[in-house]
């Protein structure tokens, strides 16, 4: 029979493989501060140039990465943010408040593989870049236009350009059936950001989500070169 400290070393071994992370290199190469979230996560300060690294547990879905902009702290302690703000709290535990550029992941799915897109379906705040840094021949993910600068007026807000169905709460712009048409908003953010999840209209066999072997380690840059 084997011993109460084999059988724990045994045990151990068995649960490793559902205990490791990825880790996510989150990068603000903006030439302003931002307050990146992450659901799981929470959320931090980042200054020019600065990296956070953020491991990630490798079976967790529905997740998402943003940036939150031109955030302050008021006498209570409390983090109100222009754009991303997640309930006034430096810490995200809930989604943040559109306009932002979301990376979304879900890790270790259907044949072992990592989906993430870059999704503008709760608008544009700042350009980003998502990348795996090895071990996966997806070249990642980008939103790297100025869309705010090109922000049609109805969709335009202090800090970002909405996405129409934030503005309107329609079928059309919302696609809540999943099988609405397109429209001129729609065109406007494909043309500026052509491989960004935007509409399930504007998607043909899930040509936004990419894929990446279980395993593999991701970087987020915000404002990429």
């Amino acid at each position: 029979m084997a011993s109460s400290t084999t059988l724990s070393l045994l045990l151990l071994l068995l649960l490793l493989p559902f205990s490791h992370s990825t880790t996510f290199t989150i990068i603000n190469h903006c030439p302003y501060t931002i307050w990146p979230a992450a659901i799981p996560g929470g959320g931090r300060q980042l200054n020019p140039n600065q990296t956070w690294t953020l491991p990630i547990n490798s079976t967790t879905t529905g997740s998402r990465i943003w940036a939150r902009t031109n955030c302050t702290f008021n006498n209570s302690g409390h983090l109100h943010c222009q754009t991303g703000d997640c309930d006034n709290l430096l810490q995200c535990q809930t989604s943040g408040k559109p306009p932002n550029t979301l990376v979304e992941f879900a890790l270790n799915q259907f044949n072992h593989q990592d989906l993430f897109d870059v999704s503008l379906i709760d608008g544009f705040n700042v350009p980003v870049e998502f990348t795996p840094v090895k071990g996966c021949a997806s070249s990642g993910a980008r939103c790297a236009a100025d869309v705010t600068a090109q922000c049609p007026a109805v969709l335009r807000v202090p800090g970002g350009c909405n996405h129409p169905c934030t503005v309107f709460n329609n079928e059309e712009y919302c696609c809540f059936s999943g099988n609405c048409g397109t429209n001129d908003y729609f065109r406007f953010f494909k043309s500026l950001c052509p491989g960004a999840y935007i509409s399930p209209s504007l998607e043909t066999g899930q040509a936004s989500t990419l894929t990446c072997p279980s395993g593999t380690q991701y970087r987020v840059v915000f404002c990429p070169n």
